[in-house]
């Protein structure tokens, strides 16, 4: 298969059980019509050789700081200016460490401070040292950067004991990269307007009417619109989740204050993603002083604002999307709502099962667009839940066209 402009990528490869995998990687990516170039760390070399990655690839393996024999430092430069993607498989929790930290201790985290193009990295090694805080706050860091980050595999480790850690199967990891390759600027001239997390309705300073919702999927939605070259304003409810590198970020708390920001960013945004699940009920009146215990026994409600339905009263040619959350026969309770609210496309996904929906990982949702097509997907995570949801919007756009 001959090469195509803005597939070529540098592979990095750290000193992990995982290595062992990478050669069918590559040789996939290569089959591919993929030009790779492998940096290979001092440790990695104790699970693969260069020779082997050298000769799937054709290419001279990097493997040390000042490696002349690969071309030298100003040909390190020029890749990194030529490469679509850095990928990093497997990433291992000293890899993550420096490169959160910017400390250029080898040709692989020194390389990573030089590149500007998007960064894949599928982290892998035992499931204690993937849980420990340090980890886990150097993978928050590097997500908040904008650094795309593949979920470990859980079974049985290379140390015997069973969790999560494992590195994900090579044609997991080649399917991932080739999407990045894929969508780069698919997506550029576009502005998203996403909508994320729970809103608060006050009933005293110190109580609120709120719900479990914790922003991850809006914030999937948003991270997702970003690599594929959007420009995307992210109107967040409550949530501990740092916001996407690029997003323009507006932070909400009440549903009116979210209602306000949507009407606001409305008339710039050629697509409105409305993930986030705003209080449905307000207290008529709240009080303005703590109520004591003893005298809170009723509370009076009215309806918050019907945000999804304004958007279609104001809308101007956008393509616009909502959620709609629900039990029993979810999905039927979402087609009507796609057809009240005159929607191009709902997403039905259940909150009455364990591990799905509000503030899970995963989700198990159903596409349903205007046209009455409808796409089911398995359980899988938020994050890829929100990459087939930006693929079907792309193909009603086309459709369009």
């Amino acid at each position: 298969m001959s090469n195509k402009p803005g597939r070529e990528i540098a592979l990095g490869i750290c000193g992990g059980i995982g290595a062992y995998k990478t050669p069918e990687l590559v040789r996939q990516l290569v089959r591919s019509g993929v030009q790779v170039t492998v940096i290979l760390t001092k440790h990695a070399e104790a699970f693969v050789t260069p020779l082997t990655l050298q000769t799937l690839t054709g290419r001279a393996v990097v493997r040390e700081l000042y490696d002349l024999s690969a071309g030298g430092d100003v040909e390190h430069i020029a890749l990194s200016r030529r490469i679509s993607l850095l990928a990093v498989a497997p990433a291992t929790a000293a890899t993550l460490a420096r490169f959160a930290h910017g400390s250029a201790q080898d040709f692989l985290s020194t390389f990573f401070l030089a590149v500007s193009c998007p960064v894949l990295m599928a982290p892998s090694m035992n499931t204690r040292m993937l849980l420990h805080p340090a980890t886990q706050a150097n993978l928050a860091v590097l997500k908040s950067r904008g650094i795309m980050l593949m979920e470990p595999e859980a079974g049985e480790l290379a140390c015997g004991e069973m969790g999560s850690g494992r590195l994900p199967e090579p044609e997991a990891i080649a399917h991932e990269i080739l999407r990045c390759l894929s969508r780069g600027e698919t997506w550029a001239g576009e502005t998203v307007l996403v909508t994320a997390g729970p809103t608060r309705e006050y009933v005293d300073p110190a109580r609120v009417l709120t719900n479990p919702s914790s922003g991850r999927m809006g914030y999937a939605v948003a991270e997702e619109a970003i690599q594929r070259g959007a420009r995307v304003v992210l109107i967040s409810g409550p949530s501990s989740l740092a916001a996407p590198w690029g997003a323009e970020l507006v932070r909400v708390e009440t549903t009116e204050e979210m209602r306000r920001a949507v009407l606001e960013a409305l008339p710039r945004s050629t697509i409105v993603i409305k993930a986030a699940a705003p209080a449905d009920f307000r207290p008529s009146l709240a009080s303005r002083e703590k109520v004591a215990k003893g005298k809170l026994t009723r509370l009076e409600l009215e309806p918050t604002p019907d945000i999804l339905a304004e958007i279609a009263g104001w809308k101007n040619g956008q393509l616009v999307v909502g959620f709609s959350a629900g039990t029993g026969d979810y999905a039927e309770s979402a087609r009507r709502k796609l057809r009240e609210k005159r929607l191009d496309l709902v997403v039905a996904n259940p909150v009455d099962e364990p591990g799905v929906g509000f503030a899970a990982e995963n989700n198990r949702v159903i596409l349903i667009a205007a046209d009455g097509s409808e796409q089911a997907l398995p359980l899988i995570s938020k994050r890829e839940v929100a990459a087939r949801l930006l693929d079907r919007i792309e193909s009603i756009r086309k459709g369009r066209a």
